[in-house]
Parts: C-alpha cells; sequence; structure tokens
C-alpha cells in the first residue's frame, strides 16, 4: 500500500488540536516533500527522518513521497512531527502494519541515530489524545509529565521500540507520572513586618476569591507583598493543576503544583501583557 495516515498533535498555546500525517508514495524521481504550512524546522524533518530510517536498519524508499499535514491551515512548528512522518514513511512502504496507525497517536522529534528527543506541551497532547480515545506515544523524558492526564500513554526511546510495538513484538513501556517540582516558597506573608492594611487586603482577597490592586509609587513593596498572595492561597484542585501544568508544559518548563507568579517588568506594553503580538511563518 503507498498510502498511510497517522496523527499526531500540534502545539497552539496550551492546546494541542489533531494534526493527520497523510504519506503518500508515488512512481518518478526520488524526492521528498513537506506540505501543510510547515516552518523551516518541519520541512528540515526531511533529512532528520531520512537518516533516522536508515540508521534505524530501515528502507527509505527511493520514490517520489508527498507528506501532507492537515489541516493545511494550521502553522506547523518544531519537530514534534519527525515521529508521525517516519511512522508514515514505513506504513506507507509496508515496512510496518498499517491496520494499527489509526490507534496511535506520535509526537517526538528524531535523531539522526533513530533516538528520541524530548518535546514541549506533551500534558496538552496527552489530555487531547485520550478525549478523542487513541494511545499516545512520546519520548521516554517526556513521559512523566505526559502521564499526568492519566490517559493511554506509552514512551519511547527510539524509533525500533516504536516499531517493535507495530509489529506485536514488544510492547512499550507505560508512561509514569512523577510528583511536582515542590519547591518551598521562598516568599511568606510572615516575613513582612509592618503594611498591616496591605497584609489585611491580602487575606481578605485570598479568603473571599476577590481581585486585587495596588498602587503607589516605586519601592513601596506592591511586588514584594503581591508575590507572597500564592502562599496564603488554598490547594489548588485537580482541575486547576493540570490547568497550569499545561502552561508550564506548553512553555517546556517542569511543572509545579503552586499557584503561578508573574512579575512583568513596568517597562512592557499592553500588548505583552496579554501574550500578544505575530508570528511570522517562515
Amino acid at each position: 500500500m503507498s498510502l498511510s495516515v497517522t496523527y499526531a498533535r500540534a502545539q497552539l498555546g496550551v492546546s494541542a488540536p489533531l494534526v493527520t500525517v497523510e504519506t503518500h508514495l508515488a512512481n518518478g524521481l526520488p524526492a521528498f516533500h513537506i506540505v501543510g504550512l510547515p516552518e523551516a524546522a518541519v520541512r528540515e524533518s526531511r533529512d532528520r527522518v531520512r537518516s533516522a530510517l536508515i540508521n534505524s536498519h530501515f528502507e527509505f524508499p527511493q520514490r517520489r513521497i508527498t507528506v501532507n499535514l492537515a489541516p493545511a491551515d494550521l502553522p506547523k512548528e518544531g519537530g514534534r512531527y519527525d515521529l508521525a512522518i517516519a511512522i508514515g514513511i514505513l506504513g506507507a512502504s509496508a515496512q510496518v502494519p498499517v491496520e494499527t496507525l489509526d490507534r496511535y497517536e506520535f509526537i517526538g522529534e528524531l535523531a539522526l541515530t533513530g533516538i528520541l528527543r524530548e518535546v514541549s506541551g506533551s500534558l496538552p497532547a496527552a489530555m487531547a489524545c485520550t478525549a478523542d480515545g487513541r494511545k499516545l506515544v512520546v519520548p521516554t523524558k517526556s513521559g512523566s509529565e505526559a502521564a499526568l492526564a492519566t490517559g493511554d500513554v506509552s514512551t519511547a526511546g527510539s524509533l525500533l521500540q516504536v516499531c517493535a510495538e507495530l509489529h506485536g513484538r514488544e510492547p512499550m513501556p507505560k508512561a509514569i507520572a512523577e510528583p511536582p517540582d515542590e519547591k518551598p516558597l521562598c516568599a511568606d506573608l510572615s516575613e513582612v513586618r509592618g503594611q498591616l492594611k496591605a497584609r489585611r487586603a491580602l487575606e481578605v482577597a485570598a479568603a473571599g476569591g476577590h481581585n486585587l490592586l495596588f498602587y503607589g509609587p516605586p519601592g513601596t513593596g506592591k511586588t514584594m507583598l503581591a508575590s507572597r498572595l500564592p502562599g496564603i492561597l488554598p490547594p489548588l484542585t485537580t482541575e486547576e493543576s493540570l490547568e497550569v501544568a499545561s502552561v508550564y508544559s506548553s512553555a517546556g518548563l517542569p511543572h509545579q503544583s503552586l499557584r503561578p507568579f508573574r512579575a512583568p517588568h513596568h517597562s512592557a506594553s499592553p500588548t505583552a501583557l496579554v501574550g500578544g503580538g505575530c508570528k511570522i511563518n517562515q
């Protein structure tokens, strides 16, 4: 069969829309084309996938290869599609069984040796994959983060390990969630001396879930007091913990169970404060 379909997940903020990877092998001069609004890192996957397949002792088809990343109007970024593209080529060339591919989703960057490298945003991808009822395959280093979604997540260290399960020879290990990074709060409200009215405002806002605005000249302790608000807020619920962990996952940072605190520079523009701006597709 010269056509195969695999699934991956894009990274769009803290969401992970589904990307269908369609691979077709046609007669003609050998060529490798990737379409579907790929940026530079995605287009470079042609060389990574070719070397990874050859170094993993698979046959790279000497045919005209066309890979379509659908939907075509969704920008594709990073090396997270390498694994899905490689599996798609193997399926189209009958080196792995295509009838099992619709049960999996693949994200992971390939090294030239076929080793899988960690990618960001594995937790949002795992949550979306669980909702669609598929098994997610992620690199080993991304497994503990993706396992927080409590879905069917497997980890693999190499392309060969993924193909071993697709052939039914050796199952991939299940992802195991690790406890979050419990760093002690370095800013505690008990360290503040004075500022009785401001401390009272913090306590009322934390107890009642109210908004709070500090204003005043520089150096009066506004940021110092605000940084101590997470220490007196109630613990995160399960839903809130997943939302916070998704933000850290999308940013490529270790997940934490504490409420995040951010202190933008006073010169930041309103657009920067709300995370605006434009992305230039290369």
